[in-house]
């Protein structure tokens, strides 16, 4: 079994280095400042201002009277997470494995990849220099667990601890490093703890009744092969492709997205699986992250139809507005992912044609889908109910995992419809009923401020509310009345019009108008 490896990057001067992008000054002093307890406060600073002796987590007051002329920045903390969550889509270049650890951390998973980099201590290297590259102070270490891997960064930088030997990584640094909790720091001051090696050699119950269990808990995640929780789903199986030079032609792009869907095609043979999910994500050498989803209805695995997806996702109306395949300086990696892959089972080949059909129209489906979206494309499902505005739902057209029961014939085929192809989405009350007997059909009626003469009718039909349960789906039907049973009747007008109307159950009830037949 492997040993897990974690890569913990931390950005020290995030917010700074992010105002530095966008064309701040990083020669002169740069404050940013956050609200807290209604004071304000240093929250970040430059590596000029931390010079001069300010530090974060000062009280902006103060820092003015150090230095005089100060500029500084009210913090945008919605702007940092964003650039952070767009840094964490950069690095899956180097493992799809990648966590948030806000404010300004990211970790990596390299459990069994740092070899394709040339080692730990290379990747590590690797990876902070692209970073550094793009305007960010960084530093980085890599342990088997996220947490000793953080402190390493932060405090120990470049440091690379063996599998097992993290304790003794962190022995000599200070303990305060162990929370960002001002009382927990103060509380190890007075107890003399000014390591962490001196932390670890006491008991825990006795550092559980001074500091509280979420302190030692913290301790017991120092060490340990525990995973970390990646932000982004991880795929089944996946092809990718880098370059040494990054390629900008669409053609070039499509021959590399064309092969990759061959090798994806292998892998799901060999395990005898078929997508149902497939993302194709593109690197570019900016930093720019380009991802394309499409999904199928039934496991797949011919790249021919893997590629038609991807092209008719590129023509929706969505990418037309914003090119995901724009390359800026070039993409120089291509990865394609079945993000879910499932298994398959072996088909008999028919010259069947209603199964050939029920081919095409599935791939139909998956087209559209992914032109248009998966949820503009639906099915209906019957339901077994009796309320009619409850008998059908509608849901994904891709979608495999909704069971409903089939439709029953319950007339000849010759005969008129029992329900209307069409029901509103709420029945409309109608006025002015002229009906020849009590409960008989109407005869008469006003919808939509125009008459309606009826010249035949069929009905009544009784409806009434399941009484074994409560259907969410059904509770329109119920708020329309609060009687238990409709009668309805399906009338055809002198214009030809056919309409389904019904009566509530209380002595003259109302009318309504709940749907139209073709």
């Amino acid at each position: 079994m492997l040993q897990r490896r974690i890569m913990a990057l931390w950005l020290g001067r995030f917010s700074t280095d992010r105002l530095a992008r966008k064309g701040a000054s990083r020669s002169e002093p740069l404050l940013v400042s956050i609200r807290q307890n209604n004071a304000l406060y240093v929250h970040a600073l430059n590596h000029a201002a931390q010079r001069l002796g300010l530090y974060a987590g000062q009280p902006l007051a103060n820092a003015h009277a150090m230095v005089h002329g100060l500029a500084v920045v009210p913090a945008d903390e919605s702007a940092d997470a964003a650039l952070l969550d767009a840094m964490a889509d950069w690095c899956g270049r180097f493992t799809p494995m990648v966590a948030l650890a806000p404010p300004q951390g990211l970790l990596l998973d390299i459990t069994g990849a740092a070899h394709l980099f040339g080692g730990e201590a290379a990747m590590l290297k690797t990876v902070t220099g692209k970073i550094g590259a793009q305007g960010f102070s960084v530093s980085g270490a890599i342990a088997g667990s996220a947490t000793a891997a953080m402190l390493l960064a932060r405090h120990r930088p470049h440091v690379i601890a063996p599998a097992g030997a993290e304790k003794e990584a962190l022995a000599n640094l200070p303990a305060a490093a162990l929370s960002q909790d001002p009382k927990i720091q103060r509380a190890l001051l007075r107890a003399g703890l000014k390591t962490i090696a001196q932390v670890m050699a006491r008991g825990r119950s006795e550092l559980a009744e001074r500091l509280g269990k979420v302190f030692v808990a913290g301790l017991e995640g120092l060490s340990g092969n525990a995973p970390i929780t990646p932000r982004l789903p991880q795929p089944d199986l996946m092809a990718e492709q880098a370059f040494a030079a990054p390629i900008t032609s669409r053609g070039d792009i499509a021959i590399v997205l064309e092969n990759l869907a061959r090798a994806l095609a292998s892998l799901l043979e060999r395990e005898g699986k078929g997508l149902r999910e497939l993302q194709a994500v593109l690197f570019r050498a900016d930093g720019g992250v380009a991802r394309i989803d499409v999904r199928s209805g039934a496991p797949l695995r011919d790249p021919a139809i893997m590629m038609r997806l991807l092209e008719q996702k590129l023509d929706s109306p969505d990418h037309r507005l914003c090119d995901p395949l724009d390359p800026g300086f070039g993409f120089d990696l291509i990865r394609l992912e079945a993000v879910l892959a499932e298994k398959t089972t072996a088909e008999k080949a028919s010259l069947d044609a209603d199964e050939n059909a029920a081919r095409q129209v599935a791939f139909l489906i998956d087209r559209l889908s992914a032109r248009f979206g998966a949820q503009r494309i639906q099915r209906f499902l019957a339901q077994d109910t009796h309320i009619p505005e409850a008998q059908s739902v509608a849901v994904p057209a891709q979608s495999q995992s909704f069971a409903g029961v089939e439709w029953k014939a319950r007339r000849n085929a010759d005969d008129p419809p029992l329900r209307p192809l069409r029901l509103l989405e709420r029945p409309e009350e109608i006025l002015s009923v002229l009906a020849a007997v009590p409960d008989g059909p109407p005869t008469r009626f006003s919808w939509r401020r125009c008459q309606h003469q009826v010249a035949r009718a069929e009905g009544p039909e009784r409806i009434a509310m399941e009484w074994w349960s409560v259907r969410e789906s059904g509770s329109d039907h119920k708020k329309n009345n609060a009687h238990d049973y409709h009668d309805y009747f399906r009338v055809e007008t002198n214009g030809g019009e056919r309409f389904w109307l019904f009566r509530d159950g209380a002595p003259g009830g109302r009318w309504y108008l709940h749907g139209m037949f073709a």
